[in-house]
């Protein structure tokens, strides 16, 4: 394949203008850059997409049962329906409550979360969340009548508690008396503290068993709905499952999986990967700008060596894969490294974590990498594409070339 061999030995070659050999080291560098900068910034958005994803999923089930119109009075009942549901793993009861906390240092507005403890470990990932005490302590003893109450890390700061201390739970919509509408408060006890990591939960949650949320609150034996968790591999397919379990609890039940219920979030993160790569992708059209003045050059030097090699029977489409090949090449060295360089420097900041995040303003505190096959290999073919389509016009220009106009 002669097109070959002499692109090849126009690339290797010194030319005349040193200049051109610059613009192609240039135009590689330029397209490691980009390649580079892409994988790392589609990795970083990937990272925080799955992580934020993991941490919300830790706090909220996979899927939310509500009934229309009001609680459910006989959850026990639907929850063994559910569980008949294919691919459900787990379903447990929970209330839920706006409520106030009160120390001797301060107190605090806070979201009472009521769920049932033995139930609920299948469910939400509360269990492994844990820094202190475990959520069988909400299961209190006979003789201890003060309830139990588990509160986030931060919450906990803020009241300056610990396990053992005790709050003053307050509810505002307490009984309705002649004087008005009296707060209803009760003492509970701190049994104990999870982090999730995430600052908003750490700060305003709090558990405690669903029995004492209903004896506060003044319920019945009721629940404010179910949550359930399906199998890993389903998650992405929560929504199939939220239908199967509509369809078999009947009429005046609701079912919302975790990705309707936080759609516009994750829709806003994928917007902005989409417009992420479209700004990086603008390096790698700077490279192939390049690339295109560099084949220019060498087809304006090389004027005489295509006229010769016309003359001697070289067809115009020969002529054009000789510097088609030469933008392959370069495209694909540029690329290569990029993709290596881009792996290496994720490699590095998943391993190490030197970036640390404040823990107050994201869901982590560390920067998070998560490298996705797919993104590598579309930003890879992108990268090659837009090189290849930069040759075009250098190598049809190559190809007009008018042996004896250029000899005479």
């Amino acid at each position: 394949m002669f097109e070959w061999f002499i692109g090849m030995r126009y690339l290797r070659a010194k030319h005349k203008h040193g200049f051109i050999s610059l613009i192609s080291l240039i135009s590689v560098a330029g397209i490691t850059v980009g390649v580079i900068a892409l994988i790392v910034v589609l990795a970083v958005y990937s990272g925080f997409t799955t992580g934020l994803r993991d941490q919300i999923l830790g706090v909220n089930s996979h899927i939310i049962v509500q009934k229309f119109g009001g609680t459910i009075s006989n959850y026990q009942l639907q929850r063994d329906r559910i569980l008949t549901v294919k691919n459900v793993t787990g379903a447990t009861p929970y209330l839920y409550a706006q409520t106030l906390l009160s120390s001797a240092s301060g107190g605090s507005g806070v979201v009472l979360r009521g769920i049932d403890p033995e139930t609920a470990k299948n469910v939400v990932g509360l269990s492994q969340q844990m820094t202190s005490g475990t959520i069988q302590d909400l299961n209190q003893d006979a003789s201890n009548r003060v309830p139990n109450i588990i509160l986030g890390k931060n919450l906990a700061s803020e009241l300056r508690v610990r396990n053992g201390d005790k709050l003053r739970l307050i509810s505002p919509s307490g009984p309705l008396t002649p004087m008005g509408v009296i707060p209803k408060i009760t003492t509970c006890q701190v049994s104990g503290i999870f982090e999730t990591g995430m600052f908003e939960y750490d700060s305003t949650l709090a558990y405690m068993a669903i029995a004492n949320v209903q004896d506060f609150l003044g319920l019945d034996d009721v629940a404010h709905g179910l949550e359930v968790k399906v199998k890993d591999k389903y998650l992405d397919r929560a929504d199939e499952v939220a239908a199967e379990i509509t369809e078999k609890l009947g009429p005046g039940y609701i079912a919302k999986d975790w990705m309707m219920m936080n759609r516009n979030l994750f829709a806003a993160f994928k917007l902005e990967k989409i417009g992420m790569f479209i700004a990086m992708a603008l390096i790698i059209l700077v490279a192939a700008l390049n690339i295109i003045s560099a084949l220019v050059m060498i087809v304006m030097e090389k004027t005489k060596d295509i006229a010769i090699l016309k003359s001697m029977g070289a067809t115009s489409a020969s002529i054009m894969k000789i510097f088609f090949l030469q933008g392959l090449v370069i495209a694909t060295a540029g690329t290569s490294l990029g993709v290596t360089g881009g792996l290496g420097l994720c490699e590095l900041l998943s391993r190490y974590q030197f970036i640390e995040l404040p823990s107050n303003v994201y869901p982590m505190t560390t920067l998070p990498i998560k490298v996705l096959p797919m993104d590598v290999t579309i930003i890879a073919v992108s990268s090659i594409v837009i090189t290849l389509l930069a040759t075009l016009y250098p190598s049809w220009k190559a190809s007009t070339v008018q042996p004896a106009e250029v000899l005479s």
